[in-house]
């Protein structure tokens, strides 16, 4: 297959300064979680995730953050590289690194950090928060930040240029300030929010630019005019209040950098050196900005950089949920922007830029903007990976291979777990066979793709579905497997993957309620006035849905706080979603249960008494118990039968994929 004409736009080259990249692709800067050695360097695990994306047809690729120096703010080491800790440790790895980058043709750029300041998570400090000046920290505000002294701020500039060189000499294209963005130490000295300073670098707008200018300048004189340097820039900083952000749909007074600082910050800093902006929105306060949930629209910055795009003439890089290919070509086309930045699109699917290249646009893994395996793991001191690959941070290491011998493998479940289990399964060699008592595959993803903010769910079922067909799995649909049933086919392995069953409540008027799936599937309508049972995430989402259609709804929750229980919620979605929900006027109902449901609506709990919240329609959604009935009648007699998904433990897509994985990759 050939690239479609409507996307050629996205394999032009372009440049940034003198150097010359071969297409508009961009891989995001993305904390590089469990990828650097302890004196700073790059681990093999690092080298060969940066490859793994050269590989897939990237034309840029920019590293996550490396810091700069490590006195001045003390970070506990090994976190991130640091080029200055080691520099010859850190030559010998990340010479390797750009050497392979380079066979494919791509380029790469090292992104050097400030550092956190406020934002800080107090556990990676092994000395005193720093800020611009006294502040405190996001994370604990019990933390107050000491004020970098005016000697400190320029040996941190000194120490740029140094890494800068160290880059150089590793062989890296170019470097990328981090940044004028999402509010870590260098975007704080530029927003007079939490910029008091009376010296240099402080006062007005110019002087809140000295740093990041001061920076460009310094590395422009070590490293030669002609070495790039892009700055990821936040051109608007949503900031509604500390630890507070405002939603596109909201009017507020912007307490960061509004649209006409940011225009104007812009032009000083590219006049300052600067060859390229890396644009995009938000700081922590603000953090479903910078790291856009699902429920954030694809293509959030395009308003932004269409902006920028007039009053700067170095490139701009958009980033912002744009791996669908109609989107990059479309902003391309309508001057919205240079290049297109993609992170977790490239996470999930390294091979991105190849397959639309290639017209396999199909075939491409979609990202599912939920965070659970690379922010959310990252804020979890854990590796960085991927929900729907399993093998991100791990390439070489935890790849597929053929299998030794040919086995019968019979999948049962079409679900998540079960579509991952037979995918892995055939492609290593098996004769696999799908089995689902449904009339289609997809499990609980059927249901939870419909609200318009998780439709990238629908998507992997349907990149499921084109896999197994390609890999000529046999799916039996509308068939209820029974333990009968496997000993009449007597396969040589059986992965039981039945899912799960809604927990049910022994209350008055049970019957009377309607179950969250059926609702979202629209096998039952839904009044005006309606009660959600359950504040966690399955619960929340529907009643943003039904919100979002015009209805009142109420959230009854037992606990003390909404989505504070199953699995862990990364902090841009739930701090997205609780905003959603208050912004369309959800009223929610914690420390309080439900005890009956009755001809009025749901009568409740609560610790004054008890109460009826009137109703046309009562919803449960209270979680789900597994359903491994099949499982404990066929493992007594059947010696190689797993049990996977939400069968054996009720959690999320991440888990269900991977438990799917590590188990076939091994059959």
């Amino acid at each position: 297959m050939r690239l479609e004409k409507r996307y050629s736009n996205l394999f032009e080259p372009f440049k940034i300064g003198k150097l010359e990249i071969k297409n508009r692709f961009v891989m995001a800067p993305m904390g590089p979680g469990g990828l650097s050695t302890p004196d700073g360097a790059f681990n093999e695990k690092g080298i060969e995730y940066y490859v793994e994306r050269a590989k897939g047809g990237t034309g840029l690729i920019i590293t996550g953050i490396c810091y700069v120096e490590n006195e001045i703010e003390k970070k506990a080491m090994p976190t991130m590289p640091c080029p200055t800790l080691n520099p010859v440790s850190f030559i010998k790895t990340a010479s390797q690194m750009t050497e392979r980058v380079h066979a494919y043709d791509s380029k790469i750029f090292l992104q050097l950090t400030a550092g956190f300041g406020r934002v800080a998570i107090p556990a990676i400090l092994r000395g005193e928060a720093v800020a611009p000046s006294p502040i405190e920290n996001f994370w604990n505000p019990k933390i107050m930040c000491r004020e970098l002294t005016t000697e400190e701020v320029e040996t941190i500039v000194k120490k740029f240029a140094e890494a800068a060189v160290i880059a150089k000499m590793s062989g890296f294209d170019g470097v990328e300030i981090h940044a004028v963005h999402e509010g870590y130490l260098l975007d704080q000295f530029t927003i007079a929010l939490f910029n008091k300073r009376t010296d240099k670098y402080g006062g007005d707008l110019m002087g809140r630019l000295r740093f990041p200018i001061e920076i460009v300048q310094a590395i422009k004189k070590a490293c030669g005019d002609d070495f790039p340097v892009s700055l990821r820039y936040s051109v608007k900083s949503y900031i509604k209040g500390i630890r507070q952000g405002g939603l596109a749909e909201e009017e507020f007074t912007e307490l960061g950098r509004d649209i006409d600082e940011g225009l104007e910050a812009a032009k000083i800093l590219e006049e300052a050196g600067y060859d390229a902006f890396n644009a995009d929105a938000g700081t922590y306060d603000s953090w479903y900005w910078n790291h856009p949930p699902m429920y954030q629209k694809k293509g959030l910055y395009l308003p932004l950089t269409e902006k920028l795009k007039k009053v700067v003439n170095v490139p701009v890089l958009v980033a912002g949920r744009m791996e669908d290919p109609e989107l990059a070509s479309s902003a391309l086309e309508e001057g919205k922007a240079d290049a297109i930045v993609i992170g977790r699109g490239l996470l999930a699917d390294p091979q991105l830029p190849n397959k639309i290249k290639s017209g396999k646009v199909d075939d491409i893994r979609p990202c599912l903007g939920c965070h659970d395996g690379c922010m959310g793991r990252i804020a979890q001191v854990k590796p960085l990976c991927c929900a729907v690959n399993p093998q991100v941070g791990r390439e070489a290491e935890y790849g597929v291979k053929p299998a030794e011998k040919t086995k019968n493998v019979m999948v049962i479940g079409g679900g998540v777990a079960g579509m991952e289990a037979a995918r892995i399964c055939a492609s290593r060699g098996h004769k696999v066979s799908l089995y689902e008592k449904g009339d289609t595959l997809g499990g609980v993803l059927l249901a939870a793709g419909v609200p318009d903010f998780k439709k990238d769910d629908i998507r992997l079922v349907h990149w499921y579905e084109k896999q197994l067909k390609d890999l000529k799995v046999d799916v039996h649909l509308n068939t209820e497997v029974t333990k009968e049933l496997v000993d009449e086919i007597n396969p040589d392995v059986v992965v039981v993957a039945t899912g799960s069953t809604p927990k049910q409540l022994n209350i008055p008027g049970i019957e009377r309620t309607l179950q969250a799936t059926d609702v979202l599937l629209g096998k039952k309508k839904v009044g005006d006035k309606v009660v959600v049972i359950g504040g966690g995430l399955v619960g929340c989402e529907l009643a943003l849905w039904l919100a979002k259609q015009g209805k009142k709804v109420i959230i009854v929750e037992i606990l003390k706080d909404i989505l504070s229980a199953g699995m862990p919620i990364p902090h841009m979605n739930s701090e997205m979603l609780k905003d959603l929900l208050k912004f369309y006027n959800v009223e929610i109902r914690t420390n309080t249960s439900i005890a009956a449901v009755n001809d009025t609506g749901a009568v409740v709990k609560t610790e004054t008494g008890e109460e009826i919240i009137a109703a046309d329609s009562v919803i449960m959604a209270i979680g789900y118990d597994p359903d491994n009935r099949l499982y404990k009648q066929i493992a007594p007699y059947k010696a190689e039968t797993y049990l996977l998904g939400d069968a054996r433990k009720v959690q999320n897509i991440m888990n269900a994929i991977w438990d799917a994985y590590e188990v076939a990759r091994n059959i």
